[in-house]
């Protein structure tokens, strides 16, 4: 156990740890699906609630 981490209370500590699990899983997940042809380039349009496309930002 990190020193930074010894003085949560034991749920906090298995909380992060459930944390950790997760984001391992989704990474592997990640790494299993195919690669996107033709994407958008950039960050995920969808994060941000609109898409962009030749300058007119469309909001669904």
């Amino acid at each position: 156990m990190s020193e930074d981490r010894k003085d949560l209370p034991a749920a906090a500590i298995r909380a992060l740890a459930e944390a950790e699990d997760r984001r391992k899983k989704a990474e592997a997940e990640a790494k299993n699906m195919p690669k996107e042809l033709g994407g958008r380039d950039g960050p995920e349009p969808v994060r941000y609630g609109d898409w962009e496309k030749k300058g007119i930002a469309i909001d669904f």
